[in-house]
């Protein structure tokens, strides 16, 4: 008889922790939000389309760049750039969202623009326009980083703004010397 009671005793046990230890799972993953919102999608669609852009760009300048410190900031920015898509591509993954792989037709025209260039020319059209589109970026980057729930893309977003800023400071001093 007692093995029997010791035997009920347990079942009740075991059946009444197990609510608790699911809403304890569950109250541990929370912070975790893998389903990602609508905005949350459209930032990585549209940071994915900004990384092959810089990388693009940062090729144009390693072989079009007028100066040394262009053509090396160039390098760098396709470098940089590249982890930060890579980096990207991971997280949409995560979140099963699908990254662009081609420029959209405003990005690729911007591209075909400075594909133009060349020189001393391409150098006076490259900073300035890297000063602007690095402050929006840096932007954006901000104000997502207020907005999503996802921790990757959290950590990703201010991983990579701190890239960016490093890459404005850079790219101010050109542009200030210039000026």
């Amino acid at each position: 008889m007692k093995i029997k009671t010791l035997a009920f005793t347990l079942g009740v046990a075991v059946a009444l922790s197990a609510p608790w230890q699911q809403s304890y799972a569950a109250d541990e993953n929370a912070g975790e939000h893998t389903t990602p919102t609508a905005m949350e999608k459209t930032f990585i669609k549209k940071a994915a389309q900004g990384g092959m852009t810089e990388v693009a760009l940062g090729k144009l300048a390693a072989e079009k760049g007028g100066s040394d410190a262009v053509k090396d900031f160039g390098n760098q920015m396709v470098k940089d750039h590249t982890e930060i898509s890579d980096n990207l591509k991971e997280v949409a993954a995560k979140l099963n969202v699908t990254v662009p792989t081609e420029l959209n037709a405003k990005h690729q025209a911007m591209v075909d623009k400075f594909s133009k260039l060349s020189g001393a020319e391409f150098d006076n059209a490259y900073v300035p326009a890297m000063v602007k589109d690095h402050k929006e970026d840096i932007s954006e980057f901000e104000h997502a980083d207020h907005t999503v729930k996802n921790a990757d893309l959290k950590k990703f977003i201010e991983d990579s703004t701190s890239v960016m800023k490093d890459h404005l400071q850079k790219i101010e001093k050109f542009d200030q010397a210039k000026g």
